[in-house]
């Protein structure tokens, strides 16, 4: 009997990698079912899937032994997302069909022969147009998602029978119509800043920061305002970009986070795990091969950490690569895979186990040694990594019922989004200026530099504060649209670093 040969994909961190999957049927006993290449226990389950679906569709079955590679055979295939390929090789080595090739498949399928959704179909659709392949062929549930991808045929199908059908007759078929997702727009229910009463110091230190993509820690009593302020961070940051919401989308994608009516990442991300997460839920990681972490979901968008102490200080010191990197890399013994992880970090937390240290209205019932073992449970090193801090006090009463409009999110967006084309001209947002051009974009006027001389000596920062408090003085500057760095964006970036010495030193 014939070899038969057809290709698919396996996907390993954010990008798919071509498989070909090769059936052999030969004489000798029916029952054996061979699969070779690395496979692991889905992959090797799915000869019942394949043989029942097979049976099941009419389609009859092979008296001979079987056996499949999955090449190349130094990489661990998992999944189920091999069930259709390897059913349309045993169909191929059967007769019925011919001519596998020129197409990329991917579906699992269940014992009826219906056609499931599979992780990944993003990252094979941009496989199959870089490897010239015109033509991939997905369960219905995932095309949308691969149409997006210019240059390729994608046919979005249900049942394994309507494949066997593609094979002997393509033309009886239509390509599902390109996805052209709209960034344009926010959702009709983002919330606005118009609805945060007072707190104008808070809602200043998150426009600059949404304006130079700087990572925020808010430090203020229970009920103040911090989690609403979060929340409405992402309706200030620019419209994400196509490039920007494609490599979103793939995150999503290899997560099997996606589905036919939400197959593209339109928003930037807002992520809010819990404080109970562990170290492979927020990183990544995991059994097998390694999956993306919530700093990659929040990847272009935002990553809210609510009560910043009360996570393990283990898993806050993970935090450290991808907010210095931009990505997260994971290690293991038969690859190494790189996530992206470039996201703002807006982390909350009160200032003491009661929350009302340093309150005006209520009293602290903390002692001492209480509140700094309390903020001991963040490190300095992740506090150098966090740009602005910004204190969050219970809003007064007159400040809570007055009748004056407060600024909207859209104004502050108009800002945020002019400073941004300044930054874009040069080439980097502000929080990434690259150390060796941080002179060369952040000029100081005379008075800037005595300004930030003093903060130097006064608050003893380290070099990377150095840097990050020049870093934000540069975006306070952009939002006044001012070529150099003066005397008051230094004083207020120096604002925003003198938190940590209030209640960690």
């Amino acid at each position: 009997m014939p070899l038969f040969h057809t290709q698919s994909a396996a996907v390993y961190g954010i990008d798919a990698h071509l498989i070909d999957v090769e059936v052999d049927a030969y004489n000798g006993d029916p029952g054996i079912f061979i699969t070779v290449g690395m496979p692991d226990t889905a992959v090797k389950e799915s000869r019942e899937r394949i043989k029942a679906a097979i049976v099941n569709s009419g389609l009859g079955y092979l008296s001979s032994s079987i056996t499949i590679n999955l090449a190349p055979a130094d990489v661990k295939k998992e999944g189920a997302g091999f069930d259709l390929p390897m059913a349309m090789g045993i169909l191929g080595a059967m007769g019925t069909v011919t001519n596998g090739k020129s197409l990329l498949l991917a579906g699992e399928l269940a014992l009826d022969g219906m056609l499931r959704p599979v992780r990944g179909a993003l990252p094979m659709a941009i496989l199959a147009r870089d490897r010239g392949i015109e033509t991939v062929l997905l369960p219905l549930e995932n095309a949308s998602e691969a149409s997006v991808v210019d240059g390729i045929r994608v046919f979005g199908l249900k049942h394994l029978s309507e494949v066997v059908a593609f094979f002997h007759n393509p033309a009886r078929f239509t390509p599902v119509t390109p996805l052209l997702p709209d960034l344009s727009k926010h959702a009709g229910m983002e919330p606005d800043f118009s609805d945060v009463r007072g707190q104008t110091m808070a809602k200043r230190a998150l426009e600059v920061a949404a304006a130079g993509g700087h990572n925020v820690l808010m430090i203020g009593p229970p009920g103040s305002g911090k989690t609403m302020l979060a929340k409405r961070f992402p309706g200030i940051l620019p419209p994400i970009t196509f490039p920007e919401a494609l490599e979103t989308t793939k995150i999503y994608s290899i997560s099997g986070r996606l589905g036919r009516e939400n197959a593209f990442i339109t928003q930037r991300p807002f992520r809010a795990p819990h404080h109970t997460i562990s170290d492979a839920g927020l990183i990544g990681g995991g059994i097998g091969v390694p999956k993306p972490g919530e700093v990659s979901f929040a990847h272009n968008g935002v990553l809210f950490l609510d009560e910043l102490p009360e996570f393990p200080r283990s898993v806050l010191e993970l935090l450290r690569q991808p907010l210095e990197d931009g990505e997260v890399i994971l290690a293991r013994s038969q690859l190494t895979l790189h996530f992206p992880s470039r996201f703002s970090l807006i982390a909350a937390m009160n200032p003491c186990p009661c929350g009302f240290y340093g309150d005006d209205q209520r009293e602290c019932r903390c002692t001492g040694a209480i509140i700094q073992r309390y903020l001991g449970r963040v490190s300095g090193p992740l506090l150098d990594r966090i740009d602005i801090h910004v204190s969050v006090p219970t809003v007064p009463y007159r400040e809570l019922r007055g009748r004056e409009n407060a600024e909207g999110s859209a104004v502050m967006r108009e800002r945020v989004v002019a400073a941004r084309a300044l930054q874009t001209r040069r080439g980097f947002v502000n929080a990434a200026i690259p150390a060796r051009t941080l002179r060369k974009f952040c000029e100081l006027d005379e008075a800037g530099e005595r300004s930030l001389e003093v903060a130097m000596r006064k608050l003893g920062l380290s070099a990377r504060a150095h840097d990050r408090l020049l870093k934000v003085a540069r975006t306070i500057a952009d939002l006044d649209a001012s070529e150099f760095v003066k005397g008051k964006h230094i004083a207020e970036a120096v604002q925003y670093r003198s938190l940590d010495r209030k209640y960690w030193a």
